[in-house]
């Protein structure tokens, strides 16, 4: 295809984890696919300051955003209906092939209902993943997007048994032609994966480096937190800061909690917290970029999280991990038995890291595919939908 009929797609991000994600894809088409497929991307400001979203663009190397549209926060209601009025917009212009959206933010869910009613073909990518809880707003997003979608692909066998049960079927057409109202789903692997291998040695070459920075010991545990239910309510804080209080002390190790602003705010302003902190071995440091966590997670020899993202990475890199929800949509985690779900509660964090410490783990490495999720899915997009771009040009 020459630069003129080249496929178009449309990307919307509007969250952290979702660039990251999307660094993937972008590197796929830029190294393979850039004469095939042009890619415009639109950031609809759902997490945009300095922190959460630019240097990620940066030290990912995603290209710069075409469109922002500032769309901020709100309600759930109040977002996706600016998102949406924004997003049309976008699409009308720029008239796209496709669209491509990642996970299960109201970033994801604005882009496809409204590239839905304006029959532009849905691209899913992280489709499948199931929490089974609908009080969880990213379930609901996720149920509704992956219905919508033209193109599904899931990062892992569970979610493919998700979306057996929910009667999406693997429908791929055979000849790659355009037929939208037929679904083709993907088991793909998970381009997090991709992003861990990628990252990882650009983490390693900058060890040194990230260890000053932050002066970090040789042996800590890793702890992760920012869920409302985990840090907005002193009680469940103090609590869940017990129980790593008691694991540090009885194991030996130094904790090092790379703590969001609200919730180090959270901290400083109660002295049964200020108390607890400074009565045993946890560092308080800034939030870090991607590549940094990734080598704390490398690093680390048990990882305590409330994020999915996190629990994942820590599996991709052979690290034991404390959950902190009552579920968690990536269930093969805990199945694998190198992580444990353990709540908000401190009795349960020093419970299981105990029987955590103490199994004999096997850490699968094809559990998500193969390190090279993100061009097999790009290719298969074109394969699906480069047929219908050239009849359109």
């Amino acid at each position: 295809m020459t630069p003129s009929t080249a496929l178009k797609i449309v990307t919307v991000i509007g969250a952290r984890p979702q660039m990251i994600k999307a660094a993937a894809i972008s590197r796929s088409i830029r190294g393979h696919f850039s004469k095939e497929i042009t890619e415009v991307l639109v950031h609809t400001g759902q997490h945009y300051d300095r922190n959460m979203s630019q240097v990620f663009f940066d030290e990912l190397g995603i290209p710069k955003e075409k469109y922002n549209l500032e769309t901020g926060s709100g309600s759930h209601a109040e977002q996706t209906a600016k998102m949406m009025i924004a997003i049309e917009k976008v699409l009308l212009e720029e008239q796209p092939d496709a669209l491509l959206v990642y996970g299960d933010t109201n970033s994801t869910l604005a882009a496809c209902l409204v590239a839905s009613k304006l029959f532009i073909p849905i691209i899913h990518v992280e489709s499948g993943v199931r929490s089974y809880n609908k009080l969880y707003p990213e379930e609901v997003n996720r149920i509704i997007c992956d219905h919508l979608s033209a193109l599904l692909f899931v990062p892992s066998v569970a979610g493919m048994k998700s979306l057996e049960l929910e009667n999406i079927a693997h429908r791929a057409t055979e000849n790659g032609s355009a037929d939208y109202n037929k679904q083709g789903v993907y088991l793909t692997g998970d381009i997090m994966y991709d992003n861990t291998l990628h990252f990882a040695g650009v983490a390693a070459s900058g060890a040194e480096k990230i260890n000053s920075k932050y002066g970090l010991p040789e042996d800590f545990i890793l702890l992760t937190m920012h869920r409302p239910s985990n840090v907005d309510t002193q009680e469940t804080l103090l609590d869940i800061l017990t129980g790593i209080r008691t694991v540090s002390v009885s194991s030996g190790k130094q904790i090092v909690f790379p703590v969001h602003p609200r919730t180090k705010a959270i901290i400083d302003t109660d002295d049964a917290l200020k108390s607890l902190i400074a009565s045993f071995a946890i560092q308080l440091i800034p939030p870090v970029s991607f590549i940094e966590m990734i080598h704390l997670e490398s690093t680390a020899s048990v990882v305590v999280t409330d994020s999915g993202g996190v629990q994942k990475e820590a599996y991709f890199l052979g690290k034991p991990c404390l959950i902190m929800l009552d579920e968690t949509p990536w269930s093969e985690l805990v199945d694998s038995g190198t992580a444990i779900l353990v709540g908000n509660s401190g009795q349960k964090i020093v419970s299981a890291y105990e029987t955590l410490v103490n199994r004999q783990l096997t850490f699968d490495t094809t559990l998500y595919g193969d390190g090279k999720a993100s061009e097999f899915i790009v290719a298969k997009i074109l394969e699906h939908l480069k047929p219908a771009a050239m009849k359109k040009s």
